[in-house]
């Protein structure tokens, strides 16, 4: 019979998976507590926090795992996981993905950079960071992120039965979708197979950060303003969007833009960037002059409006959009 690696005061072995909307966190979630609680024989339990948000905002999955002796009667959010799944590398821009891990937690990051780079990028004091590049593979698979985080995780998790769970995706693909079964188990297969890993010990002197909460609003019955009302406006023109990208973003021509607008029309973000100039006979026309970054989010609609293939569909390389970037000239469009 498996055994647990480790387990917490309570007796869990605990898993939180960090993600957006639209990459599958939630149902690999739920597949990796089926393989534990069917294939593996642990008592377990999965559910996901996430409200009546669009595709690209945040989500977390949170399994626990116990033995056959264990009650589980907690299903509150993990707080302190033992394996942290991070299925997107720019949420840790606004959220703190390696929040409560232990000095011997594990990190596993969908990305193609290097773990010195994101150790840096998430402040990790010390633990274990696997990497592997879900992103890219599902795209050369034409699959979904998840299955190749699915495989990084039973990587992690080797408590779990890695062939029961090609049962699973098997059979949960085969009736409506058996096109889609090879592509999957590939996936699955390559996302197992190429996770790298690098452990970095705690400095000595120094101790891990405290947990905190995520779930806490920032406005409450002690903070609000008096009579209950928000003053600031309910715009999200200072937020960072990015985060909602899932590998694909549009890239801009300038040789071959007729300034038609058909692009601006289609997008839903206000991420096109536009300048009064004269034109050829000296009339003041508004021209396109670039994309704003900070506002898209990967939707790829103004690629198909375009009628001059002015605007491509391509993978995102690290550093792209901040490099590209034209900004927005009013004054609350400033880079974080």
């Amino acid at each position: 019979m498996a055994v647990l690696p480790k387990q917490n005061e309570l007796g869990f072995f605990e898993i939180r998976l960090e993600s957006i909307g639209g990459l599958g966190a939630n149902l690999a979630g739920k597949m990796l507590a089926e393989a534990g609680v069917v294939g593996s024989g642990f008592n377990g339990v999965s559910f996901s926090s996430y409200g009546s948000e669009k595709k690209g905002s945040p989500v977390k999955a949170h399994i626990r795992f116990c033995d056959l002796e264990t009650n589980i009667r907690d299903t509150t959010p993990v707080e302190r996981p033992h394996i942290v799944g991070v299925f997107h590398e720019n949420l840790s821009k606004t959220v703190n993905v390696i929040s409560g891990i232990y000095e011997d937690s594990v990190v596993l990051v969908n990305s193609s950079k290097s773990t010195d780079l994101l150790k840096q990028k998430m402040n990790l004091a010390a633990g274990t960071l696997a990497v592997v590049d879900a992103t890219g593979i599902a795209l050369e698979e034409n699959n979904r992120v998840n299955m190749a985080m699915l495989g990084g995780l039973f990587r992690l998790c080797s408590f779990l039965d890695f062939e029961h769970m090609k049962g699973i995706i098997r059979k949960s693909l085969e009736k409506k979708y058996p096109q889609a079964v090879e592509p999957a188990l590939r996936t699955f297969q390559r996302g197992y197979d190429e996770v790298k890993f690098q452990t970095y010990a705690l400095p000595e002197g120094e101790t891990m950060p405290q947990p905190t909460r995520w779930d806490v609003p920032s406005l409450g019955y002690e903070t609000q303003p008096i009579g209950g009302m928000i003053i600031n406006p309910g715009n999200s023109v200072l937020k960072d969007i990015s985060i909602s990208r899932q590998g694909m973003m549009p890239h801009f021509d300038d040789e071959k833009c007729i300034h038609c607008a058909a692009c601006d029309t289609a997008c839903p973000d206000f991420c096109f960037v536009w300048e009064e100039q004269p034109d050829k006979k000296g009339r003041p026309q508004m021209f396109l002059q670039g994309i704003d970054y900070q506002y898209c989010k990967g939707c790829l609609k103004c690629v198909v409006a375009c009628p001059t293939e002015a605007l491509a569909s391509e993978r995102e390389t690290d550093g792209y959009g901040e490099e590209h970037r034209v900004p927005h000239k009013f004054a609350w469009a400033k880079a974080n």
